[in-house]
């Protein structure tokens, strides 16, 4: 059936903080708003490998609770109940996808809709600081809306039971399941087959810079608001991870990202396509079920069509292999710097916003136009250098070109340089996964022990999904060029649209 999450958004990257004094826009960053069910492992988790670094996590982070704590949950229910929210269907429990979530407590009925979370139990970019001042002083230096709520996260969490949203940060996990806290040799390790290794070191990258960005251009000039002892790199690790996991963006409210308490508890699965939005009817946050529930049942919304590494980067979760029909793998191409016309390809590419490695997502059942025209250009010779251009603006996303191009006479060296490039990332799979069955731990405690077993059943989980779109692909190449040899295909428009694999 199902995975673990929370609820809707469509995940970019973090927005960077270079500039905190000029103005920015609001960070186009959507993902479903979810929270990810797991085993219950109970781990500490760190941005060090050592249990010392572990130990400091807990220490700096005292808030929030327990990622199955349905006590705190409850708590939070009753307090949303009192402060506005009206009479549920849903109630929380624990569950089997997932360690809480909520649970049909009557008939649902497909196309009903549930929720009614009023604007004022949302938390947005003009949600009341506990510390005015605080708020007032990120305002005067415009900092952007993922970093000011995850100031104000902090913030309201630091002031304990007299922040108004006590009972909502009590009720959010100590420790969010998220890259964001596996250390870089636990990367390196697990993730080293798999793209999302890059995406995930770019992520913690980013919310490092954008913490020193913070510390260095306003918590450094304004101690008393922003003491060290709360505002620190783990602090705001808690905090994004609670973003990436929670953030949701409603479009009816001009697209306006929020954390939504309550609607946080739901999970996702990849079955389910319904969404969170502001209903300007019922002046609530809504979702309209698009199946019906029994009392008992868990009651799901979808993160998003995200792939397998994707809601593993915001959540740490895998969807069971098969089960996750947007899954994909990221696929590497290079310009070999071998070739004759390497330069002019290179500043052909850079034209149109490319580099000389590119990546391109991979499903089951295909792959985008704009891989097709990369190889063509990677493998074109010399007497096709007017049409260098041609294939840069089809490889690239960000033009409106038409980027359905064919070039018979090197479609079958295209293919085959697309089946090198599948090969040569399969190799890494099948060597990552030989090897995990016997790989070193190098642990000191049965903790550390839990969370490494952990780590690595996610890593193999992401592996196998990603080498089996790898492999299909594999196959399909091979059994197009072997009939093109064969001269049953030869001269014919292979591909058209997106490039299916049936088609």
């Amino acid at each position: 059936m199902a995975e673990a999450g929370r609820i809707i958004l469509n995940t970019t990257f973090l927005p960077s903080l270079h500039s905190l004094h000029k103005t920015h826009r609001k960070v186009s960053y959507s993902q479903p708003f979810l929270h990810k069910r797991h085993p219950a492992i109970q781990c500490s988790i760190s941005t060090s490998s050592d249990t010392k670094a572990a130990a400091k996590v807990s220490e700096t982070v005292p808030w929030g609770c327990d990622i199955d704590s349905v006590e705190n949950a409850e708590a939070l229910q009753k307090w949303l109940s009192d402060s506005g929210l009206p009479p549920q269907k849903m109630a929380i429990q624990k569950v089997e996808v997932g360690e809480r979530g909520l649970v049909a407590l009557k008939n649902i009925r497909k196309g009903e809709m549930l929720l009614f979370v009023p604007p004022s139990l949302v938390i947005d970019a003009d949600s009341e600081w506990s510390c005015p001042e605080a708020g007032e002083v990120l305002k005067q230096y415009s900092v952007p809306d993922w970093p000011l709520l995850a100031t104000y996260l902090i913030s309201e969490a630091s002031f304990e039971k007299s922040s108004r949203w006590s009972n909502y940060i009590s009720a959010l996990p100590r420790q969010p399941y998220s890259l964001l806290y596996w250390t870089r040799a636990e990367l390196d390790t697990y993730l080293e087959a798999s793209r999302i290794r890059e995406r995930a070191i770019e992520r913690i990258t980013n919310v490092t810079g954008t913490y020193n960005d913070l510390r260095l251009r306003i918590f450094s000039k304004h101690p008393h608001l922003f003491p060290e002892e709360v505002f620190n790199m783990e602090s705001f690790k808690w905090s994004f991870g609670i973003l990436f996991s929670r953030l949701v963006r409603l479009p009816s409210m001009d697209g306006r990202v929020a954390l939504v308490p309550w609607a946080d508890m739901l999970n996702h699965s990849c079955e389910v396509e319904t969404f969170l939005d502001y209903d300007k009817s019922s002046k609530g946050v809504v979702f309209t079920t698009d199946r019906p529930y029994q009392p008992g049942e868990q009651v799901f919304i979808s993160y998003g069509r995200k792939s397998n590494g994707e809601l593993l980067l915001s959540y740490g979760f895998v969807p069971r292999e098969g089960t996750n029909p947007s899954d994909s793998v990221e696929l590497s191409l290079s310009l070999k710097k071998s070739d004759k016309c390497y330069k002019e390809k290179l500043e052909a590419l850079k034209k149109h916003g490319l580099s000389a490695s590119q990546c391109y997502p991979l499903q089951v059942t295909g792959w985008p136009l704009e891989l097709m025209a990369y190889a063509y250009l990677a493998v074109s010779p010399p007497s096709m250098s007017r049409q260098f251009e041609e294939m840069a603006a089809a490889a690239s996303n960000k033009t409106t070109t038409n980027k359905n191009i064919a070039y018979p006479d090197i479609e079958e060296q295209a293919l085959q340089f697309i089946l090198d490039s599948c090969e040569s990332s399969i190799s890494k799979y099948t060597k990552f996964l030989q090897a995990s069955g016997s790989m070193d731990l190098d642990v000191t405690s049965p903790k550390q022990l839990n969370r490494r077993l952990f780590l690595k059943q996610l890593a193999v989980d992401l592996c196998n999904s990603e080498s089996r779109i790898l492999f299909r692909a594999q196959y399909v190449l091979r059994r197009r060029l072997r009939d093109m040899r064969s001269g049953e295909l030869r001269g014919l428009k292979i591909f058209s649209g997106f490039r299916n694999f049936f088609g």
